[in-house]
């Protein structure tokens, strides 16, 4: 059974961070000059890098060339109601083809 790919990607984390790196370019190493081209998205907590891939490629009609993963753990507040704590979630990042981009600002 597939999930459609909206189940998969929640919605695209547009940062300060996430801008440099969707629009500046490498330093070093062998392919200086390049674009980083990175993207982050917020996923769902049990989506696979493989899922991720398919998803995005489908969505944004991208070729994707690298995924990685993170989970964000959730963090304890205190209110004077009580402890409470924020959700668990899962951020993917995204590097792509040289030759594609997403347009989300």
């Amino acid at each position: 059974m597939t999930v459609h790919s909206t189940y998969i990607i929640k919605r695209p984390l547009v940062t300060e961070k996430g801008t440099w790196e969707a629009t500046h370019e490498r330093k070093k190493g062998k392919n200086a000059g390049q674009p980083l081209n990175r993207y982050s998205f917020k996923v769902a907590l049990r989506a696979r890098k493989d899922e991720i891939r398919a998803a995005i490629e489908d969505l944004y009609k991208v070729r994707v060339a690298k995924v990685r993963t993170q989970v964000r753990k959730g963090k304890y507040t205190r209110t004077r109601f009580g402890v409470g704590k924020t959700a668990t979630w899962k951020r993917a990042t995204v590097e792509l083809h040289p030759e594609d981009r997403i347009e989300l600002f």
